[in-house]
């Protein structure tokens, strides 16, 4: 079972807010199964937005998401500062990448959007390899801190 702390999100005063917070954490979790089966679909960015709508409108359903074997555990290390695992990141780009390129090359004929699906790609390469957090690099750097 998930550690779960206390929200840093607070909770939607309104019962339309709650409602429409629920309805949307359901449609992330739908998402984020439909990224589990499609290749090059994310699950784990679904799965963190769904967390975060029940965070504010069901702690029942934030639990449930955080208590997901693999992903519940990615979902706390987003949340804790930790990015991704490093095996993680690998996949994650070799997937972005494998779905940019055969989509370019199989899928797409238009050149327009051709160049758009692949400066997308790029984008997203770049955003997980740079800019998301290595969880062993994070950890490394916390214990050097507490030794000094």
């Amino acid at each position: 079972m998930a550690l779960i702390r206390k929200s840093t999100f607070g909770s939607a005063k309104s019962l339309f807010m709650k409602s429409l917070l629920l309805f949307l954490g359901f449609i992330f979790v739908g998402l984020g199964f439909i990224g589990i089966i499609i290749p090059g679909m994310p699950t784990t960015v679904f799965m963190i937005l769904a967390a975060a709508c029940f965070a504010k409108s069901s702690p029942k359903f934030e639990r449930w998401i955080l208590d997901l074997p693999g992903i519940g555990r990615l979902v706390q290390d987003h949340r804790d500062g930790l990015g991704m695992p490093r095996k993680s990141k690998i996949i994650a780009i070799g997937m972005m990448t494998s779905a940019v390129t055969l989509s370019i090359i199989l899928a797409i004929t238009n050149t327009f959007l051709q160049i758009l699906v692949g400066g997308v790609g790029v984008i997203g390469v770049w955003y997980v390899g740079i800019r998301v957090p290595t969880k062993e690099k994070i950890l490394a750097l916390r214990d050097s801190a507490q030794s000094n």
